[in-house]
């Protein structure tokens, strides 16, 4: 049995997750997880304030297993394939946590964001590097937006309908169609590229270092430009 605070978190969650894993309707009792642990359910609210509390931090897990993945994916110096990859890997996570990949995407009453939040920020990381590249053609918050929509749609439908869903053929399709919208797949000439995309190339770029030569008001005032500009086609 777990005694101390650490140990009793972690059993909890642990618990909690073989719990939802085995559910019928990706759902937990908080007595069962408390009879499994070995404790009252006083210390699971100790613990985490309430049930939700207790699903957000298993969400959480989620993330934190989900980041642990992208940080071993192989970076190439070519970020549009490591988009793609990313893409597929999305769908493998979510066929191998099929119980907590439901937990982070479905919508629940009251469910703090934090799990989503945390992804959709590093598709965004992995878009920057797409963008700086002069390979993004549209806005890059909606892109991450319209691509995590994507993938976790298809995840959910083929965790609930695999024969209709699971084929590579589907994924592929959707995919290729929404990059097709949002990425620029081969070099163009000068005349060629758009004041977005040139916005949006130099803004990630200097996403993390302000420009050289120029004051920090100034370079809030280039990124809120860049950021304008960017949106334009």
């Amino acid at each position: 049995m777990a005694h101390s605070p650490t140990e009793i978190r972690a059993a909890l969650l642990q618990a909690a997750e073989q719990l939802l894993v085995a559910s019928e309707d990706s759902d937990v009792s908080t007595r069962a997880v408390c009879d499994r642990v070995g404790v009252g359910q006083p210390v699971l609210y100790r613990v985490f304030g309430d049930k939700q509390g207790l699903l957000d931090a298993l969400a959480e897990v989620g993330l934190e297993r989900y980041a642990a993945r992208k940080v071993e994916l192989e970076v190439t110096a070519d970020p549009v394939a490591d988009l793609r990859k990313g893409w597929t890997d999305h769908l493998v996570f979510a066929s191998e946590n099929p119980a907590i990949y439901r937990l982070m995407f479905s919508p629940r009453p009251g469910v703090a964001l934090r799990a989503r939040d945390g992804i959709l920020e590093l598709l965004k990381a992995a878009l920057r590097r797409v963008a700086a590249a002069g390979a993004l053609q549209h806005d890059l918050d909606e892109s991450a937006a319209m691509i995590l929509s994507a993938n976790v749609g298809l995840a959910m439908n083929r965790l609930t309908q695999p024969a209709v869903y699971d084929s590579p053929r589907v994924s592929d399709a959707l995919r290729d169609a929404l990059f097709d919208r949002i990425l620029i797949e081969s070099p163009r000439g000068p005349g060629d590229v758009s004041t977005g995309v040139v916005a949006r190339q130099l803004a990630a770029r200097i996403e993390t270092s302000s420009p050289p030569g120029l004051a920090a008001e100034e370079s809030a005032l280039l990124r809120l430009w860049l950021k304008r500009l960017s949106r334009s086609s």
